[in-house]
């Protein structure tokens, strides 16, 4: 076998030392998440103050602005902003009760140059640092309505309007751009979570009639039906209950050739560990 060249002594000075700079060189840090230039967060001024803030109600005071130059949220609670921070849904947030009922006043300026998509993970950032909110997110299963299409099959009205979103009047009228906002909908007014099963992809006019009295009503004939029937209406253990056809969101959703069916399903969820309610100075 031939004998192979040993490196001259130049190679080997030069190999020592790349090997001695990688290991004397300092790991790289992983880049910092997004965050707000500054920011100020204050606990909201009591409903009970009405000079400090008049004519508040924690029902209707919320206000949003989001946009690369300002963010800020007026008297809003903890779990709406974990919802935005996280993007999740309310259902999809596991935490102490005291998230829906302290209230926040948050007025915040994202660096130049930021856009509106990095909103949410400066969000993030702020929560974090001035309320020590420790998250974690693990899957737990929940009683939910899968939303799946009847026997029948659907009868819905396409549309070629591009249109995602949803409407509500206290008048008695529900209306939707999409099954998947339709399902998104449902889930503001039903006792649990309602989940796009159906697979219909597309635009519609979807159009409910159904009062938000009939709405409060059904959820509380929920509660007693679970109640009566041995069952859980919070855990998903009870069937659905049976409710005069006029008040029934049930009866509606069937006239669109669909069903709402009480199911359990594996969810991902936030679950908070730890969180203050005081946050740090500004």
């Amino acid at each position: 076998m031939p004998e192979l060249p040993l490196p001259n002594g130049e190679h080997v000075t030069i190999a020592l030392s790349c090997a001695l700079l990688a290991v004397l060189a300092p790991a790289q840090a992983p880049p910092k998440p997004p965050a707000f230039e500054v920011a100020s967060v204050k606990r909201a001024a009591p409903v009970s103050a009405p000079a400090a803030r008049p004519g508040a109600a924690r029902s209707t005071g919320l206000d949003l602005r989001e946009d690369p130059a300002t963010v800020s949220y007026t008297d809003y609670p903890l779990r709406p902003l974990l919802m935005k921070a996280y993007n999740v849904k309310r259902y999809q947030i596991a935490g102490p009760s005291w998230l829906d009922t302290e209230h926040y006043d948050i007025v915040a300026k994202p660096p130049d140059g930021a856009t509106r998509e990095q909103i949410p993970a400066m969000l993030q950032s702020l929560l974090v640092e001035r309320f020590q909110i420790a998250v974690r997110r693990e899957t737990r299963e929940q009683p939910v309505y899968a939303l799946i299409v009847g026997k029948n099959g659907p009868n819905l009205k396409k549309t070629d309007k591009p249109n995602d979103g949803v409407s509500f009047s206290t008048s008695g009228h529900l209306g939707a751009g999409s099954v998947g906002a339709l399902a998104n909908l449902l889930s503001s007014f039903m006792d649990r979570p309602v989940l796009d099963m159906t697979g219909i992809q597309g635009n519609f006019d979807i159009s409910l009639d159904v009062s938000m009295d009939d709405l409060i009503g059904l959820r509380r004939m929920m509660s007693t039906a679970g109640a009566q029937t041995g069952g859980d209406a919070a855990s998903g253990s009870g069937p659905a209950p049976e409710i005069s056809p006029q008040a029934s969101i049930f009866t509606a959703i069937q006239q669109l050739g669909l069903k709402l069916e009480p199911r359990k399903e594996p969810i991902e969820t936030i679950v908070i560990d730890k969180a203050e309610k005081v946050p740090t100075e500004n």
